[in-house]
């Protein structure tokens, strides 16, 4: 396989993914709405699903008056609903929605709990029982205050939020936010003062809709969307089954009911995710349901409801567990929750993924800025394949010289194809000529380009990063498209440097011509980011390619003299 066709294998795989990611858009099976919404836990409590559904005992109807809690930290502000202690909005302060400029120093923070109708995600949780008063996350607690925020100097914060029942029962639903942390402590103690043991289960669900069907003015913005890519649905992780993913169209062909020590559930989307995180030695039960939201777009579930909770009157007993609402941010995710990283999802590609991301954050550390990392990482690829790119260069500048020769048995030939083929390989052999030095650079940048995608799709440490002048956003696409036609530019370089090879089919030779212009357009859609890497590897390969061909064509004249 000779580089033309290389080049070409790799325009037509490119092309292919992008009209199967598209199709998938466009065509993919949209989920179904099914009204079970309702999980039966150990002791036969009934853990409800959505709010408009009518309350278990002890609960308060539904237009039991309700508010609102801000908590504040450095990193975090909550939005605590009194109505079942619910977290209904998150905001990440270190996340703005879109880059800070002249113009706009400051914008809105990324809300990735919504209350919304259309975005609508919550973070719920409560208590149920089969035959005593329990508050569920339809419940009305009560709060000392409405607005709670971390002083300078403080490591934590305790947000507490009270139920009492008239039997005597009483609960105490505490949040814990730390400093610089995304990760909040749940605790609910429940304090027993009837005259009967109280049993139950406590439980912690994620609910939110399926995102919007976005609306594009054009094809071109819509090529441009990166995050219409991304997985967006629920996800868990159990030691034994490790991390599996459950989209909104798979909650009812394929409903989660699994008993889980050790695990986690979420709610994923791109950059961002919400999830509970129950003790690391209490044995779960996790679940996924569909909720009927009264003709709107439904809701949907995934919960973790814990063991059977015995509180004999006059003790108390407790239930505790981590909500994690931020980026997807590997460090620290794996240190969180075994598997939390997983959410991080390279799909296929992860083998080639992760190590270009390890590579990329070590040279960031370096550089302080990921698109010089980009242009690190370039030459240092080109620095390990040298050897293996320079035989595939020395290889198509052999082939170019023996045009004249292998012309020569094409007329001798005809159209006996077998004798022309045995004729090429001798002459091959003769002249010393590999064919296919340019199949191993293609198995290293196929891989090397999918992996790249993925890593500048989905890492939130490369969103709305900046390289320098116009690029202030190497998850995205150039606004310019300066980057598309430079590289544009070095593909017409290296198709002037080294002419078709010979013996190609002159189909297959008008195909090359358009090469570039197959390039360009594909390059438009992509991450700048990515872009950035191809234009600068381009530069290295045209560079090689001229010091090869150079340095070919003085051979035969020092031979000479």
């Amino acid at each position: 396989m000779n580089q033309t066709r290389t080049f070409l294998l790799f325009a037509l795989m490119a092309v292919a993914y992008l009209l199967w990611t598209n199709w998938e858009q466009d065509y993919a099976p949209h989920p179904t709405t099914t009204p079970t919404a309702t999980t039966t836990a150990a002791g036969g409590s009934t853990v409800p699903g959505a709010a408009p559904a009518i309350g278990t005992a002890g609960t308060e109807s539904a237009t039991t008056a309700a508010q609102l809690i801000t908590v504040t930290t450095d990193v975090l502000r909550l939005t605590i609903d009194t109505r079942g202690g619910s977290v209904v909005r998150s905001e990440l302060l270190a996340y703005p929605v879109t880059p800070r400029t002249k113009k706009d120093p400051d914008p809105a923070p990324i809300r990735l709990l919504d209350d919304g109708a259309t975005d609508y995600f919550a973070a719920q949780s409560g208590l149920v029982s089969a035959d005593g008063a329990a508050p569920d996350h339809r419940t009305v607690f009560q709060a000392a205050q409405t607005s709670y925020t971390l002083a300078s100097g403080q490591d934590a914060l305790n947000v507490d939020l009270t139920w009492t029942d008239p039997s005597g029962v009483k609960v105490i639903k505490r949040y814990t936010l730390h400093r610089g942390s995304y990760v909040v402590d749940l605790d609910q103690q429940i304090d027993n003062g009837s005259s009967k043991t109280w049993d139950g289960n406590a439980y912690r669900q994620l609910q939110r809709v399926n995102r919007p069907v976005p609306v594009y003015s054009n094809f071109l913005q819509r090529m441009s969307d990166q995050s219409q890519y991304g997985f967006f649905g629920a996800a868990w992780y159990s030691p034994a089954q490790k991390f599996n993913k459950l989209g909104f169209d798979k909650f009812e062909k394929e409903p989660l009911q699994s008993q889980v020590t050790g695990g986690w559930v979420a709610m994923m989307q791109q950059y961002f995710l919400g999830a509970w995180i129950p003790p690391a030695k209490e044995a779960d039960t996790f679940s996924s349901a569909t909720v009927d939201n009264e003709g709107t777009a439904p809701r949907y579930v995934i919960r973790s409801v814990g063991p059977q909770i015995s509180v004999a009157p006059g003790q108390q007993a407790s239930s505790a567990a981590q909500l994690y609402v931020g980026p997807k941010l590997p460090d620290a995710l794996q240190t969180i929750a075994p598997g939390l990283e997983l959410t991080i999802d390279y799909g296929m590609l992860k083998i080639f993924a992760e190590p270009l991301h390890w590579v990329l954050a070590q040279l960031d550390k370096l550089t302080n800025n990921w698109g010089v990392s980009i242009v690190l990482l370039v030459l240092l690829i080109n620095l390990v394949t040298f050897k293996f790119t320079n035989a595939q260069f020395e290889s198509a500048s052999k082939m170019r010289k023996l045009k004249p020769r292998m012309d020569a048995l094409k007329e001798r030939y005809g159209d006996d194809r077998q004798k022309m083929q045995q004729a090429m390989m001798e002459l091959y052999k003769k002249e010393k000529v590999n064919p296919a030095a340019g199949c191993l650079p293609l198995l290293i940048t196929i891989p090397i380009f999918y992996g790249l995608y993925y890593v500048l799709r989905d890492s939130v440490e490369l969103r709305q990063a900046p390289f320098f002048g116009w690029i202030h956003d190497l998850s995205a696409a150039d606004p310019y498209f300066v980057l598309p036609v430079l590289y544009t530019i070095v593909m017409l370089a290296q198709q002037w440097l080294m002419p078709p090879a010979a013996g190609m089919d002159p189909t297959q030779a008008k195909m090359m011509k358009f090469m570039p212009l197959m390039f360009a357009v594909i390059f438009l859609f992509f991450p700048s980011g990515l872009v950035l890497y191809y234009v600068v590897n381009g530069v290295c390969r045209l560079l090689q390619q001229w010091w090869v061909m150079r340095r070919s064509d003085a051979a035969p004249a020092k031979a000479a003299a």
